[in-house]
């Protein structure tokens, strides 16, 4: 367990997206989030994501949460995409985790298990 888990319970989905749209609403900010606007920021956010990786060697990126700098920037910038992903699909109305769960559905069709369907490997037919 790291320093940032404790028993108590962390917050909710639903409440981190009403918080955002109470942030939005105090600001009048609602006319600005549009699926468009939103759909754009998210994409910066991500960008911002990326950056922190763009040069780095997969072992340097697989370290970078050991550097407490670098670890604030990926935390700040997954919080950033996580809020403009949450705030879209309030705009637009949709469920994350029930969008997410029919994907992983799909996908799980999609996608079989190797050997799950009665494949064959073609090195051990022979």
């Amino acid at each position: 367990m790291n320093e940032e888990e404790t028993d108590v319970p962390g917050p909710t989905l639903e409440g981190l997206r009403q918080r955002l749209t109470e942030f939005a609403a105090a600001r009048r900010w609602e006319p600005f989030h549009t699926p468009k606007n939103l759909a754009a920021a998210l994409t910066v956010e991500a960008g911002e994501l990326l950056e922190i990786f763009q040069w780095l060697t997969p072992e340097q990126a697989a370290e970078v949460m050991a550097e407490p700098e670098r670890a604030h920037r990926v935390r700040d910038e997954v919080a950033d995409v996580l809020a403009y992903l949450l705030q879209f699909c309030t705009v637009v109305g949709v469920d994350p985790l029930t969008a997410l769960a029919a994907k992983i559905e799909r996908n799980e069709l999609r996608f079989p298990v190797p050997g799950a369907l009665g494949d064959v490997n073609p090195e051990e037919a022979s």
